[in-house]
C-alpha cells in the first residue's frame, strides 16, 4: 500500500469515528425493540420505556412504524392525550399518568413496531414490537371419497386438513393410526398452502397424500395443528378418519349361520366371504347326489344363499366361487358339509285304535331321523306323559279312556327338534252325554241357541224333540256338539226341548227346562239340576233348598213353643170363666165376638230339611215328604 492510499484509510477511519462519537441520527443501530403480545380482540398496552419520572412523558410523540417508515398517530402535552386522524384514531387512549397508551380492539394488521419519542428534558425514544395471535378454528378433515388402491405407483391423495381464521399461521402434523408422518420419498408427501382472509387472519388447508397397503385399510388418520398464544403454546386435533383401501382377495371361503347344529325348519343363511376389497362376485355350488359334480346355483346380490324353512333335501356339500372383476382371478373356498337334522313321517300303529269296555290296546310309534330318536306318549287333554319309549300298553279300558293320545318324537342332540303324532282310541258304547238335565232362563219371543253335546262310538247322531235350525260340528272322532235355534214360544216354554244322541249300541238323552225371566227375579222357588247328578244316570234329582244354620232352627223352635204356651194360658183362662167346659161330650165353640173368629189363626212355618221337621211334627206323628215346605197351621175356631 502506497503512502497515499495509507493516508486515505486513517482519514476514513476518523471521520466514521467522528460521526459516531458525534451519535448522528439514523446512522446508529436501534436497540432491540421491547414485546408486547396480545390476542386478537384484546387491548395492547404500550409503555413508553422503563420507569421514569412522570414530567419526563409530559411532553411525549406515538408513532406507528410500518416498513421502516414512522406515521404520528398520537400526541401528548402537559400530559393530556389527542389521536391523530386514521385507522387508529378511535382506538388509542392514556393510561397509568401518561406513560401507558392503550390499543384497543388489536387485530392482525397491527402487529408492528411502535415507537414514542420524549422532548423534554432531552429527546428519548424507545421502540414497541407488537405481536398478534389468534388461535385457529378446530380443523376439519375431509377423506379421499374415491378410495385408494394399493397398486397405485404414486402417492395419492388420502385426506385433506383444514385450520381457518388462526393468526398467524399455524404449523400441521399428520398422524396415521396415533404415529406422525413425516416427508417420504415415493410414500409420503405433505403439501400444505394459506390463504390470507380480508380480516388479516389466514386459513391453512394441508393435503396428505400417500401410497397405501392392504393393512391401511382399518388405519386411522387425523391432523394436528400447533400454534402460540400469549400463554403459551397450543394444538387442537381434528377427528379420525379411515381411508378405503382397495386390494385384490387371496383367499376365499364359506360361511354358514346360525352355527351349531341345524334342523328343518330352521332359517339357514350360507354366505361366501373373501379377504379382498371390494369383494369378488361370489358363485355358490353344490354337489349334485346323482352325479357327484358341483352344480351352481344362484345366490343373492350379497353373495348369500338363503332357505327361510330350511329341510332335510338342503343337506349337503357347498362351495364358494369368487371372481375378481379388476383383475380377472378365481378363487375357489374349501368344500363345506351343510347338514339339516330332521325327524319326519312319525307314524303310530294302529292308526284308528278301538276296544270294547274292558280291552286292552298297545299302541306303537315310529319316525324317521337322521339321528337317535326318543319317544314319549302324553294325554292330549291333561298334557301327562304317560309312559317314556315308542310303546304304549293299555289295559281293562273303560269308556274314559278314550279320547286322544299324542306321540312325541325328539332328538335330544338336536335342541327344539321334535315331532308329534296325535291318535284317538275309540271304546265302543252307547252315547254318553254331557248334561242329562239342563235349566236355562229365557225371555220369550226370543231367538234361543240350545247345544247338546255327546260322545261314543260309533260316533253318535244327534235329533231334537223340537222343529229348529240345527248346526253339527265335530268336536273330536267321537264327540259332537249339535246348536239348535229356536223361538221361545209359550208351547216351548210348557214342553221344554230334548236332545237325542243315538248309534248302533243305543241312545241316550238331554233333557232342557225352560223359565221365564220375569220369574226368576220374583223369587219364585223352582226346580235345577244338581250338579252332583251324572249326565249319564237313568235317573235325576232335584235341587233341595239350602239347609238353614242350625242357630235359625233353635230359633224357631222356641217360638213354637212360646206360642204354645200363650196358646195354653189361653185355654187355661177360659176354663177359669167357665167358658171352656173340659171333659164334656160335644164341641164347643170359643166364646167370641163374630166378626173376630176367623182372625185368630196361628201359623207355623219352616223351610228345615227332613232331618230336622221331627221338631215341629204334629202329635199324630206323620213324617212329611220330602218336597213339603214344612207348613202347619192350628186352627182355634175348632
Amino acid at each position: 500500500m502506497g503512502p497515499s492510499a495509507l493516508l486515505c484509510a486513517l482519514l476514513l477511519a476518523a471521520c466514521c469515528c467522528c460521526r459516531r462519537a458525534a451519535g448522528v441520527p439514523g446512522e446508529a443501530e436501534p436497540p432491540t425493540p421491547e414485546l408486547v403480545e396480545v390476542e386478537v380482540g384484546g387491548t395492547a398496552l404500550l409503555k413508553c420505556g422503563p420507569s421514569h419520572s412522570q414530567a419526563n412523558f409530559s411532553h411525549v410523540d406515538w408513532f406507528s412504524v410500518h416498513k421502516e417508515k414512522p406515521t404520528l398517530i398520537f400526541r401528548v402535552r402537559k400530559g393530556q392525550g389527542q389521536s391523530e386522524p386514521g385507522e387508529y384514531q378511535q382506538r388509542l387512549s392514556l393510561q397509568d399518568r401518561g406513560t401507558t397508551l392503550a390499543l384497543s380492539h388489536v387485530t392482525p394488521h397491527d402487529e408492528r413496531v411502535f415507537l414514542c419519542q420524549g422532548k423534554r428534558p432531552q429527546s428519548q425514544e424507545h421502540r414497541i414490537q407488537l405481536r398478534v395471535y389468534k388461535a385457529p378454528e378446530e380443523p376439519t378433515i375431509q377423506v379421499n371419497p374415491l378410495g385408494i388402491s394399493v397398486s397405485s405407483k404414486e402417492p395419492v391423495e388420502v385426506a385433506t386438513c383444514v385450520g381457518r381464521n388462526g393468526y398467524p399461521v399455524p404449523q400441521v402434523i399428520w398422524y396415521k393410526n396415533g404415529h406422525s408422518l413425516k416427508e417420504e420419498k415415493n410414500r409420503v408427501h405433505i403439501q400444505s398452502s394459506q390463504i390470507a382472509e380480508s380480516s388479516g387472519l389466514y386459513t391453512l388447508q394441508s393435503v396428505l397424500k400417500a401410497r397405501l397397503v392392504k393393512e391401511d385399510n382399518e388405519a386411522r388418520f387425523y391432523c394436528e395443528l400447533n400454534y402460540r398464544l400469549p400463554s403459551g403454546n397450543h394444538m387442537k386435533e381434528s377427528q379420525e378418519v379411515n381411508v378405503q383401501v382397495f386390494y385384490p382377495a387371496e383367499k376365499v371361503w364359506l360361511e354358514v349361520e346360525p352355527s351349531g347344529p341345524l334342523k328343518e325348519g330352521d332359517r339357514v343363511e350360507i354366505r361366501c366371504l373373501a379377504d379382498g376389497n371390494p369383494p369378488p362376485h361370489f358363485t355358490i355350488s353344490k354337489q349334485s347326489l346323482r352325479t357327484e359334480e358341483m352344480e351352481e346355483m344362484t345366490p343373492e346380490d350379497n353373495g348369500a344363499l338363503v332357505f327361510e324353512s330350511a329341510r332335510k333335501e338342503h343337506s349337503g356339500l357347498y362351495q364358494c366361487q369368487g371372481l375378481d372383476l379388476e383383475t380377472m382371478a378365481s378363487l375357489l373356498s374349501d368344500p363345506q358339509e351343510l347338514l339339516v337334522n330332521y325327524v319326519s313321517d312319525v307314524r303310530v300303529s294302529p292308526a284308528a285304535p278301538e276296544s270294547q269296555e274292558g280291552g286292552s290296546l298297545t299302541l306303537t310309534c315310529e319316525a324317521d331321523s337322521n339321528q337317535a330318536v326318543q319317544f314319549q306318549w302324553l294325554r292330549e287333554k291333561t298334557g301327562r306323559v304317560l309312559v317314556d319309549g315308542p310303546e304304549l300298553r293299555l289295559h281293562g279300558l273303560k269308556r274314559e279312556a278314550g279320547g286322544g293320545y299324542r306321540c312325541v318324537a325328539s332328538v335330544p342332540s338336536v335342541p327344539g327338534l321334535n315331532r308329534t303324532r296325535l291318535v284317538h282310541v275309540a271304546i265302543f258304547g252307547p252315547p254318553w252325554m254331557t248334561l242329562k238335565e239342563r235349566k236355562m232362563w229365557v225371555r220369550e219371543n226370543a231367538v234361543l241357541n240350545l247345544s247338546c253335546e255327546a260322545s261314543g262310538h260309533p260316533r253318535p247322531t244327534i235329533s231334537w224333540s223340537v222343529e229348529g235350525t240345527a248346526q253339527e260340528r265335530d268336536q273330536d272322532p267321537q264327540s259332537v256338539l249339535s246348536v239348535l235355534s229356536v223361538l221361545v214360544t209359550p208351547e216351548l216354554l210348557r214342553t221344554g226341548a230334548e236332545c237325542v244322541a243315538s248309534n248302533s249300541l243305543g241312545r241316550n238323552t238331554t233333557a232342557i227346562f225352560l223359565e221365564l225371566a220375569s220369574n226368576r227375579s220374583t223369587g219364585l222357588s223352582t226346580s235345577t239340576v244338581s250338579p252332583s247328578v251324572r249326565a249319564n244316570g237313568t235317573s235325576t234329582e232335584k235341587k233341595l233348598p239350602e239347609p238353614e244354620s242350625k242357630g235359625v232352627a233353635i230359633v224357631a223352635v222356641t217360638v213354637c213353643v212360646l206360642v204354645l204356651a200363650v196358646l195354653g194360658a189361653v185355654l187355661y183362662f177360659f176354663y177359669k170363666k167357665g167358658k171352656l167346659p173340659c171333659g164334656r161330650s160335644g164341641k164347643q165353640e170359643i166364646t167370641l165376638p163374630p166378626s173376630r173368629k176367623s182372625e185368630y189363626v196361628v201359623e207355623v212355618k219352616s223351610d228345615k230339611l227332613p232331618e230336622e221337621m221331627g221338631l215341629l211334627q204334629g202329635s199324630s206323628g206323620d213324617q212329611r215328604a220330602p218336597g213339603d215346605q214344612g207348613e202347619k197351621y192350628i186352627d182355634l175356631r175348632h
